[in-house]
């Protein structure tokens, strides 16, 4: 009775295997990172795709300044009287407008992960499995910062002073990145509903525009006709505006920015469950 040799080869192959079976058998198995901490590390992909790839910060610096440009220097004179006295009632507008413009991309961003098959690998990591989908939200707050944060910046230098100062601009901002994260989860709900990123995007602008531009963003409600006024005056996009001029100007109302906090807390509750349910599904 005869055995067979073994090769030179399969004596360190053995030992290496070995090796590595002792290490998974006697090593401790690390804790399974919590809920918090994945949504943050899927919040910090989204700021590194911005660090490889600049461009995506396109909508939120060039865009905003196109707007505040236009519309003052264009509109300023016919509607107020002079660009001066017309940039300080627009923009607190342009700045909800810029911030709202900016939560479409949430639902673009997670239907192209969809299409493109990275929530697939995503979903096969041991994490909470709506974390990529938190995550990426989170990430688009510092977007909506950034882009307010631009309005504001280029507004001060065409002569726009706030009379609440410091304080009364950063409150203002907090609100609308705050609206602005609520009004993600309908945009998310749609990324998941279609079939295609330029779908999302059309699908979202057709959506925000009309609340955008029948607003009090770029005149007063007073001037309309009475239908339309009607509109405005019930439209969340121009309570959002009105608490955020209030605010800049030192005289906003506990009751104007607990209603747009109100409406951003119903948005959410809608829909967050509904974004996570279809997530779970698609």
């Amino acid at each position: 009775m005869t055995t067979a040799p073994s090769t030179p080869a399969a004596a360190p192959e053995r030992a290496v295997t070995e090796r590595v079976h002792a290490v998974l058998a006697t090593g401790e198995r690390p804790p399974r990172p919590g809920p918090l901490s994945t949504a943050l590390t899927f919040g910090w992909r989204g700021m590194l795709k911005i660090k490889h790839v600049p461009e995506q910060l396109l909508d939120v610096t060039i865009t905003p300044v196109l707007f505040l440009l236009m519309f003052t220097y264009l509109f300023g004179g016919a509607v107020a009287g002079s660009t001066d006295e017309y940039l300080q009632f627009l923009l607190p507008g342009m700045l909800v407008q810029s911030v709202l413009f900016t939560a479409v991309y949430s639902g673009v961003a997670l239907n192209t992960d969809m299409t493109k098959g990275v929530v697939d690998r995503f979903r096969s990591l041991p994490v909470w499995r709506p974390a990529p989908l938190v995550g990426a939200l989170l990430g688009d707050a510092v977007r909506y910062a950034i882009a307010g944060t631009v309005v504001v910046l280029l507004g001060l230098i065409m002569g726009f002073r706030p009379d609440a100062g410091v304080a009364g601009v950063l409150g203002a901002m907090l609100l609308v990145v705050v609206a602005a994260f609520a009004l993600s989860w309908v945009f998310t709900t749609v990324g998941l509903l279609l079939r295609t990123p330029s779908a999302v995007m059309n699908a979202g602008f057709m959506g925000i525009f009309p609340l955008i531009f029948l607003s009090n963003i770029f005149v007063a409600p007073e001037t309309l006709p009475g239908w339309l006024e009607a509109f405005v005056d019930v439209n969340p996009v121009s309570h959002l505006v009105t608490a955020t001029r209030d605010l800049m100007a030192g005289g906003a109302s506990a009751g104007d920015v607990g209603l747009v906090l109100a409406e951003a807390a119903v948005i959410t509750a809608v829909f967050a469950p509904l974004t996570v349910r279809l997530y779970r599904r698609a």
